[in-house]
Parts: C-alpha cells; sequence; structure tokens
C-alpha cells in the first residue's frame, strides 16, 4: 500500500530574535537590520526582544524607551526583562534565534518544547574569517533534557558559512547615491558641514575608546590639503575634546591647520549607510559598521572589538589573510590601530602609504564586493537553511 505524504510543515512564518546589548550599538545594529530584511523582504513576522531599549534608540530615534511593546517598521519590539511564567505554546515563534549566545528565558524553552512542530532554534553567532567556523556552521547541540536541538549559525566570507548580511537594495540605493554630487552634498549639508568642508577629504571615525586617534589626528593636522574628521557623539571623547578645547557635544568643531573635526549626532542605520558611502576613508569597529563599510564600497580601517590575550588580533589577521581588498599599506595601518606589535610607530609614513594605495583599494573593494555577492546574504540563507531543518523534521516524523 502506497502512502501519500501530507505536506503538515509549512514554511516558517514567524520568528523570535533576542538580543542582549553588549557592545552598545553592534549587537542590537545587527539584530535591527536582520529583523527588518525578514520584515520586509521575506514576510516573516519578527519580535525582536531587547534588553536596553536606550542603545536602541541611539540608532533608531523612533524607539520608546518607556514601552513594554510597541511596534516600528512591521516589526514587533519587546522590552526583555526577566520575564518569567508568561509564555504559552500559542506565543512562540516558528523560529527562534539567540543573538551572541545570549540565554533566552527558561520558560521560553520551555514553552518551546511542548510546540508541534517544534521551532527552529539558532545560535546565530558573531563574524569572523577564521577557517574553524566552518566545521562548526549549522552543527547541531541537542539540549540537555529537553526535545529541542540548537543549531549554531556562523555569518562568514566563504560559502561554506552564513554569508554577510546585505539587504536586497543595498547595492542600488549606494550607487544612486554615491553617483549623485548634489544628494551627497545636501545630506553632508544636512550634518551640518560647510561648502569647504564638504570639499576636503572626508573621514568617518567610529573607534573604541583606546584607538589611538590622537597620533592620527596629529598626521591630519599636518596634511598638504584639508581634512575633516566626522565621529560621533560619545566615540574617542579624549582625543576629540583634547583637540577641540572644548566639550566633545554634538555639532563642535573645530579647525587646526589642515585638520577639522566635527561632532556628529548618533544618526538612524540609513543614514549611517549613507556617511560610509560619502566618505572617503572610513574608520569602522565591531562588527555592524565593519560590515557596512565593506558594502559601502570605499577604503576603510577596522577597529575591532578587544578581547582578552589579544584573541580580536587572530581574528583581525585571519579577515586581512584572506580579503583580497587588502593591500600592505592598509595591513600595516590596521595593525598599527589595533596595537599590533611594537611601538615605536612612524604614523606620518603609515597614513602617507595607506593613502597612496587609496586608488588600489577602491578598485580591489569592488573585486571583494562582488566575491561577497556570490556568497548570498546571510538573512537569506538563514531562512533556507531554517527551512532544510523544518523539512527534515516533517521527514523524520512521517
Amino acid at each position: 500500500m502506497q502512502s501519500t505524504e501530507i505536506n503538515t510543515n509549512p514554511a516558517a512564518k514567524s520568528l523570535a530574535l533576542f538580543c542582549k546589548v553588549v557592545d552598545n550599538f553592534g549587537d542590537i545594529g545587527i539584530c535591527w537590520r536582520m529583523a527588518r530584511q525578514l520584515q520586509q523582504e521575506h514576510g516573516i513576522a519578527v519580535t525582536l526582544w531587547v534588553d536596553d531599549l536606550r542603545s536602541f534608540q541611539r540608532i533608531c530615534p523612533q524607539v520608546n524607551t518607556d514601552a513594554e511593546v510597541q511596534q516600528i517598521a512591521g516589526v514587533a519590539i519587546r522590552h526583555w526583562r526577566d520575564q518569567q511564567g508568561t509564555f504559552t505554546v500559542a506565543e512562540i515563534a516558528d523560529i527562534v534565534i539567540e543573538f551572541f549566545a545570549c540565554d533566552i528565558p527558561p520558560d521560553y524553552i520551555q514553552a518551546m518544547a511542548q510546540c508541534e512542530p517544534r521551532p527552529v532554534w539558532l545560535n546565530l553567532e558573531g563574524l569572523t574569517a577564521e577557517e574553524w567556523i566552518e566545521g562548526c556552521h549549522t552543527l547541531p547541540s541537542p539540549h540537555p533534557s529537553l526535545p529541542l536541538t540548537k543549531h549554531f549559525f556562523f555569518p562568514g566570507f566563504n560559502n561554506k558559512t552564513g554569508g554577510l548580511l546585505r539587504e536586497a537594495s543595498l547595492d542600488s540605493e549606494r550607487t544612486a547615491f554615491q553617483s549623485d554630487p548634489a544628494a551627497m552634498a545636501a545630506f553632508l549639508r544636512q550634518l551640518g558641514l560647510t561648502e569647504a568642508e564638504i570639499h576636503a577629504t572626508r573621514i568617518s571615525l567610529f573607534c573604541y575608546p583606546h584607538a589611538p586617534v590622537t597620533d592620527l589626528l596629529k598626521v591630519w593636522q599636518s596634511a598638504d590639503t584639508p581634512v575633516i574628521c566626522l565621529a560621533p557623539e560619545g566615540v574617542a571623547t579624549e582625543a576629540i575634546e583634547t583637540f577641540l578645547g572644548q566639550a566633545a557635544k554634538a555639532g563642535a568643531n573645530i579647525s587646526h591647520d589642515a585638520l577639522t573635526v566635527r561632532v556628529l549626532p548618533f544618526i538612524p542605520q540609513a543614514d549611517y549607510d549613507k556617511l560610509l558611502w560619502a566618505c572617503d576613508i572610513n574608520f569602522v569597529r565591531g562588527e555592524d559598521s565593519f560590515v557596512r563599510a565593506q558594502w559601502a564600497n570605499k577604503p576603510f580601517i577596522w577597529h575591532i572589538y578587544p578581547q582578552d590575550k589579544n584573541l580580536h588580533h587572530v581574528k583581525l589577521n585571519a579577515f586581512l589573510e584572506i580579503a583580497t581588498s587588502v593591500t600592505a599599506s592598509q595591513t600595516a595601518l590596521s595593525h598599527a590601530w589595533n596595537g599590533v606589535g611594537n611601538p615605536p610607530l612612524d604614523w606620518t609614513d603609515l597614513w602617507q602609504a595607506f593613502q597612496a594605495d587609496l586608488p588600489e583599494i577602491a578598485r580591489l573593494s569592488g573585486i571583494w564586493q562582488r566575491k561577497m555577492h556570490e556568497n548570498g546574504d546571510m538573512t537569506g540563507n538563514l531562512l533556507k537553511f531554517v527551512n532544510s531543518v523544518r523539512a527534515a523534521s516533517q521527514k523524520d516524523a512521517v
């Protein structure tokens, strides 16, 4: 007797994304981009659980820091406190993602175990170019006592990983903006730049507090042509205030010799992308702005999140070794910026060598982008994996 399989496990329609803010803006930055893309491009009903609404508000001004539940851009935002005993099976999403191995509420996990079919449970890991992640990507991890399996999902730089987060319209939006000098100038004027600053070498600065900012400010101050450094409020505060001679509040600016430093307010994510597109060189930090700098098609220097025993230097070198967009001068400056090696350093020589390579770095950036495109975008790859897990689960149940 021949049996007929019935599809009792349709495509996933809902997703819960849990985010604990550790790195101020990088964690929520990634989660917010991903949540919007899942909703807007794939029609997934997304609930984003966030423990720190104030940090979230810095990159998304619509966030109400006093609201327990709110809806923004089609995404349900929940303030993640220590919710206990409040979850029912009906509230559990088809896909559950914990970001950077954050511990989701135990009662939520208990409710997950009662669902039929079980939700697909993922731990979305941090981005790295280290080779070991290829063997760990999509690995299952059975729960020790419940009928649940969690899978590890790693973003990355090749087709053995989950790829990089990239919205479908990103390339066309960037190309249109960078091809329109009037639109770019209008955007920079909104940030307070004068006409002279718009025509200077534009550098965006986003780094951790221990970056050797003062060393580069001195180099830029002695440049042959005007330089404008744009730093968000709260970034490199000590070095910026020393240069300004005043508090580094949004709107503060001063010029010394060739260099003008201007403090910007924190801006929404879409505007931050435009800032990267509009600058000649971008200094970025962490993971979110690091990925956006790669899509900006502009030369950049990455300040990696510091780890004990300088483990972040391993992660930095892993990227520098595989990135086809990186020159020797960019590697040298990246090492100096991240404290790899021993001082003293000649920052003038480092900067001049990097500056001389800018045309070549820009050319190589386009090649790197095309290579990253071949891996597909992370969100789409994640959903393909989710559907494969759901299909396998359905097959096992038949």
